[in-house]
């Protein structure tokens, strides 16, 4: 074979790959990784139609070092382990450590470790800001991010990129609330109320279509329990892991609630969302009560140019296929 045939052989496959990813439907996903991540991270996996570039990781249901270890952990379970995890914010941008890591048990995954998981030395060394920033320049106008904890990597990745947004396909967010009523705070949503500058930062700077999906949302959009049992009751070593880590939380449920998959199914499948409310919104950032509350403005009062798509309907058919699919 010449040289000439050679180089044209190397040209036709690095034009195949370019197709094929292409294709593929290119994620980033920016988690808190706890019970709820690892579900969303495990549908991802199992989607034919999408290629994750990395996973980043922030404070949130676990300290940043148990997050790390539990992406790690996940993508060990998945044996996916070639997909990059990279390191972030450790806490808020305001530096409040008032945090308790309760509600997928201390380490985020049920409190069930495997000492045989990888461990911290099989993080990149890029720290997870520089990595949103660079993968996404690499693939401009290609790549959904997919964020289900803090918003906090974000909100200082496009401080330190303006353009950061632009250069994004899509955004989704699994944080905030609709009516006023928390779960962290008597008015605020988890995610959001432990960076509420973050998450006022990301939906006023974030030019990109940015669908929501909130607290009240995924509670209106509830799985039952019978459901979870013959989800994590499937014959497959996904299965048995899923059931080992929720097997504290699961005692007295009277529904199953995977919020983080919400947003991650809406990534994968935009079919999965029916009905969508489109809307400019805020965070309360001054409110004694009200701090991290995801204010809507309904009337338009504000005339925001960039109004973000509220999930308000989903077909939970499809939602339940993708997550059976993710553990077999």
């Amino acid at each position: 074979m010449s040289e000439k045939e050679r180089d044209q052989g190397r040209g036709e496959c690095a034009t195949a790959v370019k197709q094929y990813k292409m294709a593929k439907k290119l994620l980033l996903v920016d988690v808190d990784c706890g019970v709820d991540d690892a579900q969303a991270i495990m549908m991802a996996l199992a989607s034919p139609n999408v290629e994750i570039l990395g996973i980043t990781c922030c404070f949130g249901n676990a300290s940043i070092e148990n997050v790390c270890r539990n992406v790690l952990r996940i993508l060990s379970v998945c044996d996916r382990t070639e997909i990059p995890v990279f390191r972030g914010a450790s806490d808020s941008l305001l530096g409040e450590s008032s945090h308790s890591f309760l509600h997928f048990g201390r380490d985020g995954l049920g409190d069930v470790p495997d000492p045989d998981s990888p461990g911290l030395e099989n993080l990149q060394g890029e720290n997870a800001v520089q990595a949103l920033l660079r993968i996404v320049s690499e693939h401009v106008g290609q790549i959904s991010l997919v964020a289900t904890g803090p918003l906090t990597n974000l909100a200082l990745a496009v401080k330190l990129d303006p353009t950061f947004p632009q250069k994004l396909k899509h955004l989704y967010i699994m944080g905030g609330n609709m009516d006023g009523t928390g779960n962290r705070t008597v008015c605020a949503e988890f995610n959001f109320s432990l960076d509420p500058e973050a998450a006022y930062i990301v939906l006023n700077q974030f030019s990109c279509p940015t669908y929501i999906a909130t607290l009240q949302f995924t509670y209106n959009n509830s799985l039952s329990m019978d459901f979870f049992e013959a989800l994590v009751n499937q014959n497959t070593l996904k299965a048995q892991f899923m059931k080992k880590i929720t097997s504290q939380w699961s005692h007295n449920k009277s529904a199953f609630v995977s919020y983080d998959s919400y947003a991650m199914a809406a990534a994968i499948d935009e079919s999965v969302i029916t009905e969508n409310l489109r809307c400019g919104v805020t965070v309360e950032l001054s409110g004694q009560l009200t701090r991290g509350m995801l204010v809507l403005d309904m009337n338009d009062d504000k005339k925001k140019k960039n109004k973000v798509f509220l999930m308000k309907s989903c077909d939970l058919e499809k939602f339940k296929k993708m997550l059976m699919l993710a553990l077999q």
